[in-house]
């Protein structure tokens, strides 16, 4: 008889949310458990815990994920802009530079943070915990 591994997934300490109900709470920076905490202490940091709920929303890491959305998203809507005003009109390059990148800037400031709670919402329907892979957390100590 071989040895099989335990591979029921451990019991979540949230419900995770719908689809379409994670994501869009997660937009509006609402908890994408409940809907009526609050998901962001600050404009990216993550609220340790929902205050209605109490979801565990401070050990997600949604690393690297959100800026890589909000660039991708960005750049499909204004390089075909870019390039039809070089196309059509041909302006110096200090022009691209002074209305382009401040306006790149801008979307992307904007876009963030919303990019960022839906993503977190997607991660909280997915099951995630924040205790994959044996990672040390923000406010946790390692065992010595």
């Amino acid at each position: 008889m071989r040895w099989e591994p335990d591979r029921t997934p451990p019991a979540l300490p949230y419900q995770p949310p719908g689809t379409k109900d994670g994501l869009l709470r997660g937009l509006k920076g609402l908890c994408p458990v409940c809907g009526k905490g609050r998901l962001f202490a600050g404009y990216l940091r993550v609220a340790e815990a929902c205050e209605s709920c109490h979801a565990p929303l401070g050990r997600l890491r949604a690393d690297d994920a959100p800026p890589y959305f909000t660039i991708l998203i960005t750049g499909h809507v204004l390089v075909p802009g870019v390039l039809w005003i070089e196309r059509a009109y041909m302006p110096p390059m200090w022009v691209h530079m002074a209305v382009w990148l401040p306006l790149f800037a801008i979307i992307c400031t904007l876009l963030l943070r919303p990019i960022k709670g839906a993503t977190m919402g997607w991660m909280m329907r997915l099951g995630m915990t924040g205790d994959e892979g044996g990672a040390v957390l923000r406010g946790s100590k390692p065992d010595a």
